[in-house]
């Protein structure tokens, strides 16, 4: 059967009319799902009545039904095996099956032949319905993003399509209103349901400098939002485009069954032909067992179940994954990534915040005074320190009311002022003096530095007279997710450009089994490499154009979503959510999937063994080998579709 997935691809028409909408890939998808299980029904329903009608003598009648449910139930089935067969010049499952039922109609058995199409017309119902549903929710996607702005000119207020947008244009959102394309917001305020990017249901407020996402909704004020990219390059298309990849890609174990199939095909009809000959010479049977035979075991053989297997099981996990802010960029890494052995992490970003937080403030005397000079100093600074420190101040409420002047920064040590004819320095140790910032509540200065902090002193007129601790503080749901990990047997380090005290500080307090301090790109590389001669697969998480090299040399790299277009590009899986626990979910996904396709393979081989082993022992009829074999197909597409639920 074939599982190859039918790809929906987004329109790039300015405009949308209503016959492009009736004639939609999703609306034909759904025709032809609706199509394909109407036919397989009204085949069923042909058969029940030509059977009653072969009961009570009406052979003429009833063999007019039996052809027409061969016609109805196997025509679609028929012609993509057909053109299948002279596209790949390869013949497949579905020519078996084609083959199958025509023998069994050319022996008497027309009632097996026309319930081997009709099931087999049902099974295929059910995987494209299987096909069709790995796309809904894109495709439902794909109807959220608004196809028209509200472009602000001039002039005034212009409705245009969201294609026309360039950067640096500026467009009305009102509430209750989807945002049409990835911007910042320049003017009002407003909470927004992120869902459709992030999974998150609660809204998120937003302001001035923030920002907004196409495909969003603004629940509540009107925004000016200046467009930060084009219609084709949004976070919500690239996530669209990474689905779709995804349900294109195709695992190792399809791959390899793909390969298979021509070849079992070949096999099976060279041995149906020796069997349709040589036990009539060499046991006996009469011409019409042997053919009877043969014809069985052209049916059983047939590895319809086989076949059916894997895909359907990849795409509902692909699916499943897409709807809980998990992409994946093909089957290959959905299924590599439950052989991880070892994962590494990037520090800044991944395991942490990536913004450095005031943790500790420590001054001798004038605490109040000595405070504000500070922040009102570091408020000309455009350092992330400063920012930090300024932040910190806003969040305790500490005004201050000084005029600065001589403002002086020093790149990579610190900043020099003087405030109401005093001078003020704020930096590293050797900025200030290292004597004196040694000296300074010592064994302060020592624990702050121990603990893998960043520290700022504050120096009057050359005397230190306080300090300030601030650390890039690990994410909430880090340490959850490194011990759920360490749970499953999966062996962690941490590679951070940052210096020792700093990694073994965070580190230590994520649950990290491993860390390497001071690396830059090319050492992550290496460090990867070494891993991989430990471990079989080893999986890299990063978010920075520095992590990207390390990212592609890894068997899996996982990107955040928040992370820099190169990762973002160069990663098999990204966390759309910047969501760390996703990862031990994903290895959980990639688990079940890899147990469903193993309990499809193995079911269906011995399935296709034990009927196989009946039809030569002559105790298994065509009625019961039809059955058994397209019954075996139906329930692994049905085990797959199990992969749809959370």
């Amino acid at each position: 059967m074939s599982t190859e997935a039918k790809t929906v691809q987004p329109s790039s028409h300015p405009t949308s009319t209503s016959k492009d909408k009736e004639f939609s890939p999703k609306r034909f998808n759904t025709l032809q799902e609706h199509g394909e299980l109407i036919a397989a029904l009204v085949s069923g329903a042909l058969i029940l009545v030509a059977w009653i009608l072969q009961t009570q003598l009406y052979d003429t009648a009833s063999a007019f039904l039996y052809v027409a449910a061969f016609i109805i139930g196997g025509f679609a089935k028929a012609k993509e095996g057909i053109e299948e067969t002279i596209a790949d010049r390869e013949l497949n499952v579905e020519m078996l099956m084609i083959f199958a039922a025509i023998g069994s109609a050319s022996i008497g058995y027309w009632t097996e032949g026309a319930i081997l199409i009709f099931i087999f017309a049902l099974s295929g119902a059910l995987e494209t319905y299987t096909n069709n549903k790995s796309q809904r929710e894109i495709s439902s996607l794909m109807d959220l993003q608004p196809e028209e702005a509200l472009l602000l000119t001039n002039d005034g207020e212009q409705l245009v399509h969201v294609s026309d947008l360039t950067i640096g244009n500026k467009i009305l959102v009102k509430a209750g209103e989807r945002v049409p394309a990835d911007g910042i917001i320049v003017k009002g305020a407003s909470s927004l349901d992120e869902a459709t990017i992030t999974g998150e249901s609660l809204p998120v407020s937003k302001k001035n400098g923030e920002d907004v996402f196409a495909g969003t909704v603004n629940i509540t004020g009107s925004l000016t939002v200046e467009v930060t990219k084009h219609a084709d390059e949004t976070l919500f298309q690239k996530i669209i485009s990474l689905v779709q990849s995804a349900q294109s890609e195709k695992s190792p174990s399809q791959l390899f069954i793909e390969r298979f199939e021509g070849t079992y095909v070949k096999t099976v009809l060279i041995v149906v032909a020796i069997m349709m000959v040589l036990p009539h010479f060499a046991f006996g049977w009469s011409w019409q067992d042997t053919i009877y035979r043969a014809m069985i075991l052209l049916v059983v053989a047939s590895p319809c179940a086989l076949v059916a297997s894997i895909m359907p099981a990849t795409l509902s996990a692909i699916s499943n994954g897409a709807r809980n802010g998990m992409l994946f960029k093909g089957g290959v890494h959905l299924e590599n990534l439950a052989h991880v052995e070892a994962i590494a992490f990037d520090k800044t970003g991944t395991l942490t915040n990536g913004k450095p937080e005031v943790t500790d403030v420590v001054i001798i005397h004038n605490e109040e005074e000595t405070l504000q000079v500070a922040v009102a100093i570091e408020r000309e600074s455009n350092h992330p320190l400063a920012r930090a420190i300024v932040s910190y101040a806003e969040r305790n409420r500490t005004s201050e009311d000084y005029s600065v002047e001589q403002m002086t920064d020093v790149s990579g040590s610190g900043v020099t002022a003087v405030v109401n004819g005093v001078e003020w320095k704020l930096g590293n140790a050797s900025f200030v003096g290292k004597q004196d910032a040694n000296s300074f509540h010592s064994h302060v200065a020592e624990q702050f530095a121990s603990e893998g902090k960043t520290l700022v002193f504050i120096a009057k007129q050359d005397k230190v007279v306080g300090v300030i601790a601030l650390k890039d503080t690990v994410r909430e749901d880090t340490k959850a997710a490194i011990q759920a990990l360490r749970q499953k047997g999966i062996y962690t380090i941490m590679l951070t450009g940052d210096h020792e005290l700093t990694a073994k500080a965070i580190a230590t307090e994520c649950g990290i089994d491993q860390y390497v301090a001071e690396c830059l790109p090319e050492d992550k590389v290496r460090e990867i490499k070494r891993l991989k001669e430990s471990f079989d697969h080893v999986a890299m998480v990063g978010d920075g154009i520095n992590d990207a090299p390390a990212l592609a040399t890894a068997n899996v790299g996982i990107a955040m979503g928040e992370g820099t277009d190169v990762a973002l590009e160069t990663a098999d899986v990204v966390l759309m959510k910047n969501d760390l626990p996703k990862i031990p979910s994903a290895f959980t996904l990639s688990k079940r999937m890899n147990r469903i396709v193993r309990q499809n393979v193995i079911f269906s081989i011995g399935v296709i063994t034990l009927l196989i082993i009946s039809n030569f022992l002559q105790i298994l009829d065509l009625p019961l080998g039809v059955i058994g074999h397209e019954g075996s197909t139906i329930l692994v597409i049905l085990n797959g579709l199990r992969l749809l639920r959370s």
